[in-house]
């Protein structure tokens, strides 16, 4: 570079060095309260350590008196190594300019401030500018990202939380081990299908979940066939012992009981008390309206519609239920046997007689025949059963004195037809031979052995009178036979 050139150079950056000054001085009189900040904002930033190093450039370029001359060759080649003043700076990596690349050291002169205290500059022990404290918006935007991640978390587990707990309870066992721990009694229903019975179990704690009982019994060959009715087992079975149980007879809670053909409610009730634990009051109380139960308005009480059967309760059941199942159940079997509904109370009344009064299931439609054909021709039913039902007694014979008694309304040598009502609780044989009696021409009869029933058929009265001694005689004849004649 030539003389001219380098003095040319030299006079352009005094004049720019003049330029950032008036621009520093303008930018302080725009408001002395933010230009701390800003300057300092500047000083920090990579384009205002350019400047700050381009400062420090102008300050140290040679002024036109003192450019090198030709008689000085050393001084003409100094301005060769720093050509452009952007040329020897690198890019800051710290927030401040590094220095010159020359190797200039330029800590003996600091680096000036541009409004004043310490904006960026040296602190007066040799070490370089401040930083500043940029640690406050760096924790607040890490609170809010992690508020962010939190407040997503609690909408996640709220809108996905059954997916998530199914998704971690995935390897969790669905079965029980072993054979339970407290008792529970369980209730199967009639009509109740395998899911019914597994869900069931489920809800009362017997096995862990629906489907471990439910797939058991896919996979068990014959399909298994529960009976209605109150099971005790235990919680937290597991579906194999659940099974078991269910199929052990011994783990099955009955409460059962058999009435009689030809009993009465007088009788049946105080047996229904003491097998269902039902207080004898309660179901008094229960049988005393028989129109509750759809029996016919001209019932007194609920004897013949009482269905002499074998039944089964569940724990816990109550009266009304009780009375209602043995009255649903005489229902089914007149309707079976095709009564008609509006010839009920007079079928059920005469099957309650030849119940009492037959001594074998096959002389029944020979007695239901007889005390037809008697109500056929106007006479009398003559029957001792009707006498002891109304007068309160179990006594196989009746005297003269309770024959003659015109207060028992279902005294049937004093009143004239059907007596008032049933007086037992006929059953299917007794209630078919009221229905269809086979014909004949009988009018009387008389059991000649009450041991084994041998009962004797008469067209007349002498025939029967005869049939009468027959009686008399197999009384006579053992104290053992005398025993069945009281």
């Amino acid at each position: 570079m030539t003389r001219r050139e380098a003095r040319e150079r030299a006079q352009r950056d005094a004049a720019l060095a003049r330029e950032h000054e008036a621009s520093d001085t303008a930018q302080d009189d725009r408001g002395s309260a933010d230009a701390g900040s800003t300057d300092a904002d500047f000083g920090d930033s990579f384009w205002g350590a350019l400047q700050s190093d381009h400062d420090s450039d102008a300050d140290s370029a040679p002024s036109p008196a003192q450019a090198p001359t030709q008689s000085d060759p050393s001084r003409a080649q100094a301005p060769t190594q720093s050509a452009s003043p952007w040329s020897s700076l690198e890019y800051p990596t710290d927030g401040r300019a590094r220095g010159r690349a020359s190797g200039r050291d330029t800590r003996g002169k600091g680096t000036r401030g541009r409004s004043g205290s310490d904006g960026g500059g040296d602190d007066g022990h040799g070490h370089g500018p401040r930083r500043k404290r940029r640690w406050l918006p760096i924790t607040i935007v890490l609170v809010v990202v992690l508020a962010l991640i939190g407040g997503g978390g609690v909408y996640v587990w709220n809108t996905f939380q059954p997916e998530v707990k199914k998704l971690f309870a995935m390897n969790e066992p669905i079965d029980y081990t072993g054979t339970g721990t407290k008792p529970v009694d369980i209730t199967i229903h009639n009509g109740d299908t395998g899911s019914d019975v597994a869900a069931t179990l489920h809800k009362a704690g017997v096995v862990k979940t629906t489907d471990a009982f439910y797939d058991l019994l896919l996979k068990t060959s014959p399909e298994p066939v529960f009976q209605p009715g109150v099971y005790k087992l235990k919680k937290q079975m597991s579906a194999k012992s659940a099974l078991k149980a269910l199929k052990d007879p011994k783990n099955k809670l009955e409460r059962t009981l058999t009435i009689p053909e030809g009993d009465t409610e007088a009788s049946i009730l105080p047996a229904l008390a003491k097998t269902t634990g039902i207080p004898l009051a309660e179901l008094q109380a229960a049988a005393a309206k028989p129109t509750d139960y759809g029996v016919p308005a001209q019932a007194r009480n609920l004897d013949g519609f009482l269905f002499p059967a074998t039944y089964t309760f569940d724990p816990g059941v109550d009266a009304k239920t009780v009375i209602k199942t043995l009255v649903d159940r005489s229902f089914q079997s007149l309707d079976a046997a095709g009564v008609p509904e509006d010839q009920r109370f007079r079928i059920v009344t005469l099957a309650s007689i030849v119940q009492r009064e037959a001594g074998s299931v096959q002389d029944m439609g020979k007695v239901a025949r007889v005390f037809q054909n008697r109500l056929d021709d106007g006479m009398d039913l003559q029957s001792d059963a009707t006498v002891t039902y109304g007068a309160g007694v179990k006594t196989f014979f009746t005297t003269d004195a309770e024959r003659a008694d015109p207060n028992n309304p279902y005294n049937t040598y004093v009143h004239p037809g059907l007596p008032v009502g049933p007086v037992s609780n006929p059953g299917d044989d007794a209630i078919k031979a009221a229905l269809h009696p086979p014909a004949g021409p009988w009018l009387y009869f008389v059991t000649v052995n009450l041991k084994d029933g041998t009962t004797v058929f008469s067209s007349t009265e002498e025939e029967h009178e005869q049939a009468v001694q027959k009686l008399q005689d197999w009384c006579n004849a053992s104290a053992a036979n005398d025993a069945y004649c009281k």
